[in-house]
């Protein structure tokens, strides 16, 4: 069961030295890290290795668990592809990723979380746009850490991403409600930013299965 008043965090480590990533944690109270990258590798920045990582933040007090494999951003089948792009309304809908959805909100129950990915900024990362509106619809507080060390809200999130289409919730729309339209704005960006299994920057191959 999840903590009263629960929240959870992310981060993206981008281009951070190892130092600034914990001053960050620091900040915001972390306790726990889950990291949701698919592949928990970086080569330009080897601190940011899945198993480099755990050990660096077990020495400085901060928990580690990886749930790449439920609520990472590449899907492995088919199934969760439309032309080639990760859906991500069908990626959550999957029992593997509510199963990871439920062993966070657990944790919060002990941790102050923090989800962990790779990219700079929340609207260019699953972390936000699948993980973070999933785990708002469960009815947590989401917040993600900015390398400033400031905290943006979910909500602020929706409402940058209606800006990016030229409209707010306050907005009254004949044919759809704030939900539906927020819907589309998240829609429309992961289209932009999800996982591509053809594309030239992620080459890769999914199973039929």
């Amino acid at each position: 069961m999840a903590g009263q008043g629960s929240e959870v965090l992310t981060i993206g480590h981008s281009t951070l030295s190892y130092e600034e990533f914990l001053r960050l944690l620091r900040g915001a109270g972390v306790t726990a890290i889950a990291d949701v990258r698919s592949v928990p590798f970086s080569r330009a920045f080897p601190h940011f290795a899945g198993p480099t990582l755990k050990e660096e933040l077990r020495s400085d007090g901060v928990a580690y668990v990886f749930l790449g494999e439920e609520l990472g951003g590449r899907p492995k089948y088919r199934r969760y592809f439309s032309e080639g792009v990760a859906d991500y309304e069908q990626m959550a809908k999957a029992s593997t990723f509510q199963a990871g959805l439920d062993r966070v909100i657990k944790g919060t129950a002990e941790h102050r979380i923090a989800l962990l990915c790779s990219e700079h900024d929340p609207l260019d990362c699953h972390r936000c746009l699948l993980v973070g509106r999933a785990l708002k619809e469960r009815g947590l507080t989401v917040s993600h850490i900015l390398p400033s060390g400031r905290t943006k809200s979910q909500g602020a999130i929706e409402e940058d991403l209606l800006a990016t289409a030229g409209q707010d919730r306050s907005q009254t729309d004949f044919f759809a409600s704030p939900d539906e339209r927020t819907a589309a704005a998240y829609r429309h960006r992961a289209r932009k930013v999800a996982y591509s299994a053809s594309g030239p920057s992620h080459p890769g191959t999914v199973a039929a299965e």
